[in-house]
């Protein structure tokens, strides 16, 4: 069954052609700054690249020009959009509706847009690409995998904020979490390759979006996230948690409004208001060079992810393991060296060299003394959504 999977994001669309259950990699590709007459269109076939810039002024077009390539003689890897059986749309909020992968029907679209004000950066964009693949892939199954669904295993102590319980019940304010595709594929890895039918592990999930996940046996009880993408450790631009009355302060005294604090604690904050930079690596060149804000907002990231690891261990009553992944997560080996220092009370104990080797392969990093595993195990989001797509139809 080959299996497109899409990612619509404001101004991109990023796909991946997938064959299942063969879990081939068919193509990949990615089309950025949607909406400009310099749009950047990439699409990558058996490690070779093709790469234009053209005119993509609209979703529309830009999907119209994925589904062109794919049929290309020379690079594309199918004769007509009806070989493709199924479309995998990833969207971030599913709110409380959704626990699983669903087939999209007209009450599923309602249901994304009306959670728009939740993910109001994620949300219209998935549902813009959902309404165009349909006019275009009309053969296909289209799904919806919810970034929010691995973490309605959570229980209500973890989900529920001490605010009167009206809120809840009647407006669905709780912690919903994030990045759960991602944090369900290195878990489900992480299991595999302990081999124990009953685990403790803490995911750690770090990208221009942080968020970490403590999983047992399989199943997420708590995470770093909430009622939206903002909370919980440092990110690229985001500031993470912060006392709310931070906000009051910020609104009533230096007179921001509500939109202009939204602005400042989502796009200028974390650690692009802590450097000027939101980019990890010119984080890391230039704290090597000396700046001083730049190393410490390093150390401020590190103590942060510090905090969650300590509250996910006491959650989970032990730990065997603890999962870096996603680009930072796999790639910086200063980020990890600052989220594990001096943790030795909770058995965790990392093995500097081994923690500066990179790999596309799982692999270990702890010292051999340590009682907890410490792994780098790379994430696939796309092919954990053409899995549950496939899981579903077949």
């Amino acid at each position: 069954m080959n299996i497109l999977v899409i990612n619509a994001g404001s101004s991109s669309l990023k796909y991946q052609l997938i064959e299942m259950p063969s879990q081939v990699v068919k193509c990949i590709g990615l089309v950025e700054r949607i909406g400009m007459e310099d749009a950047i269109f990439t699409h990558e076939k058996d490690a070779e690249k093709h790469s234009e810039v053209a005119p993509i002024l609209n979703h529309e077009i830009g999907l119209k020009k994925i589904a062109k390539t794919l049929m290309d003689p020379k690079i594309g890897v199918i004769t007509s959009v009806d070989e493709i059986k199924a479309i995998g749309h990833r969207v971030v909020h599913g709110g409380s509706r959704y626990s699983g992968t669903v087939l999209i029907t007209e009450k599923v679209k309602f249901n994304i847009k009306d959670l728009f004000d939740l993910a109001p950066l994620h949300n219209p964009a998935h549902l813009t690409g959902i309404e165009v693949a349909e006019t275009i892939f009309t053969s296909a199954k289209q799904t919806a995998v919810f970034d929010t669904a691995f973490h309605q295993t959570m229980p209500k102590e973890a989900y529920q904020y001490a605010i009167p319980n009206t809120y809840l019940k009647e407006n669905k304010v709780r912690a919903y979490g994030f990045h759960g595709s991602s944090h369900k594929y290195v878990s489900e890895k992480a299991i595999e390759y302990l081999d124990k039918k009953s685990s403790k592990i803490i995911t750690i999930h770090l990208g221009n979006g942080c968020s970490m996940a403590a999983v047992k046996d399989g199943k997420c009880i708590d995470t770093s996230m909430g009622f939206s993408p903002t909370n919980g450790l440092v990110m690229g631009t985001r500031a993470g948690d912060i006392d709310q009355s931070v906000i009051f302060f910020l609104m009533k005294k230096l007179n921001k409004s509500a939109d202009e604090v939204n602005d400042l604690l989502q796009k200028e904050s974390g650690m692009k208001g802590l450097t000027g930079f939101s980019d990890l690596r010119e984080i890391e060149e230039n704290a090597g060079n000396g700046n001083e804000d730049c190393k410490n907002a390093l150390k401020l990231a590190g103590y942060r992810i510090k905090k969650f690891i300590g509250a996910y261990a006491a959650a989970l009553n032990g730990l065997d393991a603890i999962v870096f992944t996603a680009g930072i997560g796999e790639n910086s080996s200063l980020m990890r060296h600052l989220s594990c220092s001096n943790l030795e009370f909770l058995g965790i104990e990392l093995n500097n060299s081994k923690n500066e080797i990179r790999s596309k392969e799982i692999r270990e990093i702890q010292k051999e003394p340590s009682k907890v595993k410490i792994l780098v195990i790379p994430t696939n989001e796309e092919l954990e959504i053409a899995k549950e797509t496939y899981d579903l139809l077949k």
